[in-house]
């Protein structure tokens, strides 16, 4: 079973915390409700690697 990836681009809202890394491999760590940050180059977006949501 796959999960889905989350992706945001610069400004917008992140959905969940994590770290996310753009087109570039550039890595950042993301808190929920916050704006995403600029990446590397123009028309780049962001990817989570990792979710740090608890699952308890």
């Amino acid at each position: 079973m796959s999960e889905k990836k989350i992706t945001v681009k610069p400004g917008e809202i992140v959905p969940d915390s994590g770290i996310y890394m753009d087109d570039s491999g550039r890595k950042a760590t993301m808190v929920k409700g916050e704006h995403a940050p600029p990446t590397s180059k123009p028309g780049e977006q962001w990817t989570q690697v990792v979710s740090t949501h608890s699952q308890s």
